[in-house]
């Protein structure tokens, strides 16, 4: 399969920055940490192939937040166990109140 010319394919991620703009080497963090939180199955697998497997761990073990549906995805699809995720650490030392 052929790598894509850019990691993300709806502008709609992106909708409070200049999509156009983007560096995809010096803001690759910023990228793919976004890419994972809004952007839906197709997003991510262009972004994959875009940064591969080595990079997007690196990115997502690292981040300080992700939807935790978005952590468990991250998870199945680096195949890393959840508590080597920051963001997971995070949620679970400052747990939100119950809602009643």
């Amino acid at each position: 399969m052929q790598k894509p010319t850019k990691p993300y394919d709806n502008k709609r991620i992106f909708w409070d920055v200049d999509a156009e703009k983007l560096d995809f080497d010096k803001k690759a963090s910023f990228i793919i940490e976004r890419v994972f939180e809004r952007g839906d199955v197709e997003d991510i697998r262009m972004c994959r192939r875009f940064y591969g497997d080595e990079k997007l761990s690196t990115v997502l073990l690292n981040a300080k937040f992700l939807p935790i549906r978005k952590v468990y995805l991250a998870s199945a699809i680096l195949d890393k166990p959840l508590i080597d995720f920051r963001c997971y650490k995070l949620r679970q030392s400052n747990p939100e109140l119950y809602p009643y």
